[in-house]
């Protein structure tokens, strides 16, 4: 199969963890006690990636928790309407979906504030999880947020766990929050707690500093959170592009040059490509050349995503990023 053209892929990508409403405000570069008012915008890592794989042609589901409300049902809708398989989602009648207000400050840094206490998706059990589902999944692609609290936690480890035995590349993207957890210490503890099951790991360069403690970005650092069940280990670098390890080479792939308009989503994008591209056929980790082509693919489905407010009305199809790649 041809990496770059055709239809994406036939086998399930599955995505575990949290959907919430992110509050954006409508003024930019404003902290979050200034802005004016605010659009709601649907997000949430995995499902963010659900939505990336559907959009580019591929199979994608998404296994958690919303609440029982408005906002809840909206979210449902949204997975519904963008191809998203729901069977995995569940509504909890007592908890509201999680919302989350998130502002670009003028010095460009990302100013979160979380309303999670607690939100319907920290309450998802072991005992409600579609294990049907699971385990028809070629790929199961999580973040952290879903190991902070308990019952989530437990529900997240059973998942992984039944996926891995049915045969999933586990794909696993930190996406570190950090207002979300008790102290740094305990979010570097439960990141790494997972760390070695793992066959795809993306983090950021920010999250590679934050998981080595060193403030070098650079092969060594990278190469220290290296695992033997790791096939692919990759570093995003923003307007930088990515680096990618694997057991036998490793590289750096340049980026798409856009104009930003909002980062939101972008890596949620990137991964979303990549696990599209690599889903029907592994063997993509072992070839350079053709991994290169991918990461080409997955950094311009990145970069398109920059140029759009909020995450999810940015993420691209097949034939834009075709064009992105082409110059068009």
């Amino acid at each position: 199969m041809a990496v770059s053209n055709g239809a994406c892929s036939e086998g399930l990508i599955l995505s575990f963890g949290e959907m919430l409403i992110d509050f954006v405000p409508t003024v930019s570069g404003v902290s979050l006690a200034e802005a004016p008012g605010f659009l709601k915008a649907p997000g949430g890592a995995p499902a963010n990636v659900a939505i990336a794989v559907s959009r580019l042609g591929g199979k994608a589901a998404f296994v958690g928790k919303l609440g029982d409300d408005e906002f809840g049902h909206m979210l449902a809708g949204i997975l519904k309407e963008n191809g998203v398989r729901g069977d995995g989602i569940l509504f909890d009648q007592g908890a509201r979906t999680a919302l989350a207000f998130v502002t670009l400050r003028a010095d460009g840094e990302r100013e979160f504030m979380f309303y999670r206490n607690p939100s319907a998706d920290m309450l998802l059990t072991p005992d409600e999880l579609n294990l049907e589902l699971i385990r028809s999944a070629k790929v199961f692609h999580y973040g952290s947020i879903s190991l902070i609290v308990e019952p989530c936690r437990s529900a997240h480890l059973k998942a992984m766990e039944v996926a891995k035995d049915a045969g999933a590349l586990l794909s696993y993207d930190p996406n570190l929050r950090l207002p979300l957890w008790p102290s740094a210490e305990e979010a570097r503890e439960q990141i790494m707690s997972i760390w070695d099951k793992a066959e795809v790991i993306k983090v950021s360069d920010v999250e590679l500093e934050f998981l080595t403690g060193s403030d070098k970005i650079d092969d060594a650092a990278a190469l220290s959170l290296w695992h033997p069940g790791l096939k692919l280990l990759l570093v995003t670098l923003g307007e930088n592009g990515c680096r990618y390890y694997t057991k036998h080479f490793h590289g750096a792939v340049d980026a798409f040059h856009v104009k930003t308009v909002d980062t939101t989503g972008a890596g949620d994008s990137f991964i979303g490509a990549l696990l599209c591209k690599i889903v029907d056929d592994q063997s993509v980790l072992e070839d350079e050349s053709r991994l290169r082509e991918v990461l080409k693919f997955a950094n311009a489905c990145g970069a398109i995503t920059t140029t759009k407010k909020g995450a999810i009305p940015a993420l691209p199809t097949e034939p834009e990023v075709l064009r992105l790649i082409k110059g068009e």
